[in-house]
């Protein structure tokens, strides 16, 4: 994973980069092969979609499927477990490390960060957080799922939730901010 910049040397706040150059560089080569080789294609070229990933660094598991609208930011900094689904228009903003475990959903427009700001700092310092869905995990349409955050095995965040604390096993959450609502058949 690559570090940001430090803020106030860079100048960040101002204008200046967060990351290196050589990630900079590497972001912009991704975006073009994810434009140019997979976010036109049709649905069912899910295959092809996680064969780009792989080949741009990311750890992808047998059977994903990725939907070519999805917004990936760092595939190097993405591990997708087996037969797990990333529907149309998800946005995963990895700065920070996001794994997401086998059988898990992340729906339509739903929304993954792994980064956030030292509010306290007065550079505003990037800070990774990484993100970590366990197995059978369901992020449901236009939900939030904010930095740092794991959730346990069976954890589901219901529609336009946002979750900012870790998720118990086999629970569902909703509202913003997400609370539990009740406990999930396994």
């Amino acid at each position: 994973m690559v570090e940001p910049l430090d803020a106030g040397l860079a100048k960040s706040r101002t204008g200046g980069p967060s990351f290196s150059l050589g990630n900079r560089i590497s972001r912009v080569v991704w975006q073009l092969c994810w434009l140019l080789l997979a976010r036109w294609t049709p649905a069912p070229l899910h295959g092809w979609r996680a064969f780009i990933l792989r080949l741009c660094g990311a750890r992808i598991g047998t059977g994903c499927r990725v939907h070519g609208s999805a917004r990936i930011w760092l595939p190097t900094n993405l591990s997708l477990g087996d037969n797990v689904l990333i529907g149309p228009h998800a946005i995963l903003y990895n700065q920070g490390r996001i794994v997401i475990g086998n059988d898990s959903v992340v729906s339509q427009r739903a929304h993954l960060c792994a980064s956030s700001h030292d509010v306290d700092d007065p550079d505003f310092q990037l800070i990774l957080r990484p993100i970590a869905l366990g197995e059978h995990c369901w992020i449901a349409a236009e939900a939030f799922v904010g930095p740092g955050v794991s959730m346990a095995d069976g954890a589901v965040l219901a529609a336009r939730g946002a979750l900012f604390e870790d998720a118990a096993a086999w629970t569902i959450y909703r509202g913003n901010p997400a609370t539990a609502v009740r406990k999930r058949a396994r």
